[in-house]
């Protein structure tokens, strides 16, 4: 079993956080073993697998590098830097995939390979390329979609802040990817193989969410200029906040109008309030006025869990949203 040891502070200190850098990087490991988790995504790749395969084509030394940095067992560090707290955008996260050193990158790549990186490696400004290819599959491939990811990924952020507030840390990291759980004693299991133990005393702990079903871990190597060393884990959201919304549904949303269609649409599980404003973009103001007409309605109920209101589909609002498919 591999585990950090999270000191008090550390714990204190953690956060979830979405990444536009991760978030980008899952993309591309998706796109180099092309597996669809759901219909959205399933259309995401038909999409655009063939222009990343032209991409590499065209591109001998990117070609090469992905394999071997994303391909095996473990995953470049370069390639993985552990997002700030603080939003910096795609750009300002890529920085550091950028300042790698030629040097380091190879050295990197030798390590996740067990041995010299191939000849199409052998020179050249690794780093680079690296970053060229993710800033082509972040303008391709996220950027476009990027307002609706981040409301899905801000939701789940949501919703494990809440079940933080109600169990604890072990709530929150239920479900985020195999393996990880928390121990208790300052202990946190992040995976059921042998990876040994990591001590995280006054180290900055985040936890990031992609759309994607990837997940891997991540840490800073020590820089002291840095600040706290970081370490991170990246999982996939929870599966029903990743579906690409409905956008075919018209007549429910002729029926309902297209906000309240949008606010119960996404009730296939209970959600907050707060939840909703995240996942539709919707003002807070408008979420509340459309749930309190949908409860007259009788097609949404709500319950009190804890400090927090759940919303949920009546067996009537059900049978309307099973009839829309």
């Amino acid at each position: 079993m591999g585990w950090w040891q999270v000191d008090a502070d550390t714990l204190a200190g953690a956060r979830f956080v979405v990444s536009p850098l991760a978030e980008t990087l899952a993309a591309l490991k998706t796109l180099h073993r092309p597996a669809a988790a759901h219909p959205g995504q399933r259309r995401w790749l038909e999409e655009h697998l063939g222009a990343y395969r032209a991409r590499l084509e065209a591109d001998p030394q990117a070609a090469a590098l992905v394999p071997a940095a994303l391909g095996g067992g473990w995953n470049a560090t370069f390639l993985t830097p552990v997002p700030s707290a603080e939003s910096l955008g795609f750009d300002g996260e890529l920085v550091s995939v950028r300042a790698t050193s030629p040097d380091a990158a190879r050295a990197d790549l030798a390590h996740c390979l067990h041995g010299p990186p191939p000849p199409a490696l052998a020179d050249g400004d690794l780093a680079g390329c690296a970053a060229r290819l993710l800033r082509w599959a972040w303008e391709e491939t996220v950027a476009p979609d990027w307002a609706r990811r981040r409301r899905v990924l801000e939701a789940d952020v949501l919703a494990r802040a809440a079940r933080s507030a109600q169990g604890g840390w072990a709530a929150a990291l239920d479900g985020t990817r195999p393996g990880l759980r928390w121990l208790g004693g300052e202990r946190l299991q992040i995976t059921t193989g042998d990876a040994g133990e990591r001590q995280l005393a006054g180290a900055r702990l985040v936890f990031v969410p992609v759309t994607f079903q990837q997940s891997w871990l991540c840490w800073d190597e020590p820089r002291p200029a840095r600040g706290p060393r970081g370490h991170g884990v990246v999982y996939p959201c929870a599966g029903v906040l990743a579906e690409v919304p409905v956008e075919g549904a018209a007549p429910l949303a002729a029926l309902l109008g297209p906000g309240r269609a949008a606010v119960l649409a996404r009730l296939a599980e209970p959600k907050s309030t707060t939840q909703l404003v995240a996942l539709t973009g919707l003002p807070l103001g408008s979420v509340g006025r459309h749930l309190r007409v949908l409860r007259e309605a009788r097609l949404v109920g709500r319950r009190r869990e804890g400090r927090i209101v759940l919303y949920f589909p009546t067996s009537v609002g059900r049978a309307l949203l099973d009839a829309q498919g």
